[in-house]
């Protein structure tokens, strides 16, 4: 008898420590869902919102732990995210530039797509950037550059992405090439629909 009460008290101290454990750190037990995986309610939600939820639910779904129920971790993430795939795409045109079967002239049209996505990829460096440095005091004048500079790496996007409508390149080479532009547009287009929502909250 004495045996049992006494493990009954010790389960009782064990599950009263992990609660006081959960209470002093936000970022734990919160965002954990059933069986210790990350919650990952707060995205879908938040990519409901967005013009491709699927695909924004599918690439930040994995950093859940990291995002938590934070709108401004969400948007970071989701920025870090569309700034990689930018970098990866360009990286891979100059690869397919290179393959054997390409005329000079599918050559030339890639250059200018890497030149864009090159401009992409710098506008949203420098929305990472400052998106490490935002604080209280420099909200509204930094989250309007960010937001500015988005919007300038969409654009830089979409022209990559019309350049594909003429008939320049044909072909597997096309096709490959515009797949993964595609992606990074509609990737640039959620993270910025996410930043803004950071913006109407924090605001």
């Amino acid at each position: 008898m004495e045996k049992n009460f006494s493990s009954k008290s010790v389960a009782t101290v064990f599950t009263m420590l992990i609660l006081i454990i959960c209470a002093s750190i936000d970022s734990g037990c919160a965002g954990a869902g059933a069986g210790g995986k990350p919650d990952t309610r707060f995205i879908r939600t938040s990519c409901s919102t967005t013009t491709y939820p699927t695909l924004c639910y599918s690439a930040l779904s994995n950093h859940a732990s990291a995002i938590q129920q934070n709108p401004k971790l969400l948007a970071h993430v989701a920025l870090s995210v569309s700034l990689d795939t930018a970098r990866t795409t360009s990286v891979d045109m100059v690869r397919i530039s290179r393959r054997a079967g390409i005329t000079p002239r599918e050559v030339g049209a890639m250059r200018d797509y890497v030149e864009e996505l090159s401009d992409s990829v710098e506008q949203l460096g420098r929305s990472m950037s400052e998106m490490n440095r935002m604080n209280r005091s420099n909200f509204g004048r930094t989250m309007s550059d960010i937001q500015t500079w988005v919007s300038a790496a969409m654009t830089d996007e979409d022209t990559c992405m019309e350049g594909f409508a003429g008939k320049v390149m044909n072909g597997a080479a096309k096709s490959a090439i515009r797949t993964r532009i595609v992606n990074v547009a509609h990737m640039t287009s959620n993270a910025l629909a996410l930043i803004n929502s950071y913006a109407a909250v924090h605001g």
